[in-house]
């Protein structure tokens, strides 16, 4: 049931705030200024196959194409992951605006072995960053890593055999290393996460504000 609020209630609560925050909420909502980038690089180059298929969401023809190096045992990316991204698929990806490559760059061991598990997955490739992210604080700084990492892959339907197989597939291991070789060599990639917007590099985890500025401009 809704409760009505009286005039004068409303009043007396408009009374307790300062007029300068009354001034500021009145006023239009102010819009975040690009980030300038720090670096371009050839797109043609970027999107050329590496030692892995890349990973991709959107439209192939999307207008926008941002490619995201990310470290599974990066704070910062799991910030990025859990709060911008889901409002960066909705406004930009799911409407065809943008389209969306991650790839690995990981700095540890532990890192690597969660992009392989992502990869074992194969169609659940985001579905299960997505939760290595959410749940990092989980596995990437406890003693047993291999332990957590084995509770989040069955899960996802893992098998304790088929986990195994995953982290000890040296193919995929050194695959996964090429692909962060490669960004660290060809396009300058030395801290997680890094973005390529239409080729301008843009470095750490940026607001949905910042991200948005910077695609609206190109659309």
């Amino acid at each position: 049931m809704t409760r009505s609020i009286s005039r004068r209630t409303v009043l007396s609560s408009l009374a307790a705030v300062p007029a300068v925050a009354l001034l500021a909420a009145s006023e239009s909502p102010a819009v975040a200024a690009a980030p300038q980038p720090q670096g371009t690089v050839d797109m043609a180059k970027l999107l050329q196959p590496g030692a892995l298929p890349d990973e991709v969401m959107g439209k192939e023809d999307a207008p926008v194409t941002i490619v995201e190096y990310a470290s599974m045992t990066c704070s910062h990316c799991a910030h990025f992951a859990n709060t911008t991204f889901p409002e960066l698929k909705t406004k930009y990806i799911d409407t065809g605006k943008v389209r969306y490559i991650l790839r690995e760059f990981p700095f540890d061991p532990r890192a690597e072995a969660a992009f392989m598990l992502a990869r074992c997955a194969k169609d659940n490739y985001f579905p299960m960053v997505e939760v290595l992210f959410k749940q990092q604080e989980n596995w990437a700084p406890v003693p047993d890593a291999k332990t957590a990492l084995l509770q989040i892959a069955k899960l996802a339907g893992f098998s304790q055999e088929s986990f195994e197989a995953c982290l000890t597939d040296q193919k995929l291991l050194d695959d996964v290393r090429a692909v962060q070789k490669r960004g660290a060599e060809e396009f300058g990639i030395d801290s997680t996460p890094t973005f390529f917007i239409n080729g301008k590099m843009y470095k750490g985890a940026m607001s949905i504000e910042e991200m948005s500025a910077v695609i609206d401009g190109m659309l």
